[in-house]
Parts: structure tokens; sequence; C-alpha cells
């Protein structure tokens, strides 16, 4: 299993412009083979931003490889950087894990 995540810094007063972006867009995952699960995180508030967080989680590495190479990745991302880029601070931050160990209830490990 592989997570993929990018952190963003949104600007103060600009987190409900990108909720709505990112709640409005479409973003393909659903398409890709090896998708499992995608989150959009808000965390804590800072003096100047508010941070946020996608999180996909991918089968394997391989998968999200083949998803940054595939023709709905680049749908999903052909507007980011001009709606979007005025409303964060700096870059997206991506951060790649390797899942080394997965912990479920036992309800979840008797039915798997």
């Amino acid at each position: 299993m592989y997570i993929a995540m990018n952190r963003f810094k949104v600007a103060k007063g600009s987190e409900e412009a990108f909720e709505k972006h990112w709640l409005s867009r479409e973003s393909y995952l659903h398409e890709m083979p090896g998708f499992i699960v995608f989150h959009l995180l808000r965390g804590p508030e800072r003096e100047d931003h508010t941070l946020y967080s996608s999180h996909t989680v991918w089968r394997s590495y391989a998968d999200f490889e083949n998803w940054t190479k595939s023709e709905q990745f680049h749908k999903s991302h052909a507007r980011a950087g001009s709606s979007v880029r005025p409303l964060y601070l700096g870059h997206p931050e991506f951060e790649g894990f390797h899942v080394i160990q997965e912990v479920k209830p036992p309800a979840e490990k008797a039915a798997a």
C-alpha cells in the first residue's frame, strides 16, 4: 500500500474558497486501478494560514505512479494552478509513504 499526500498552507480568509474549489472539481481517481480512497483534510490554524492536506491511498506505489502519468491526472490538474494558487502560501509540499504496518479492528480482520 502507498499513501500520497500534498500539504497546502491556505492563506487566512481563503479557506472557504479553497474548500469550494476542491469539493467542486472532478478528480477521476475512481477511474484508476489501485485507487483505494481520497481524503481532503483540514488541519491546525496558524497566524497566517490554515494547513490542509490531500491524502490518497493506493494499492501499490506502481498504481500511484500510473496515476501521475495518466490522462486522468492531467485532466484533474488542468486548472489547479490558475484558480487555487493565489489561495495558498508557497507551493504544495508532497509527501509519499510506503505502508509498513496496518492495524484494523478485530471485526475487520475476521472479515478480510
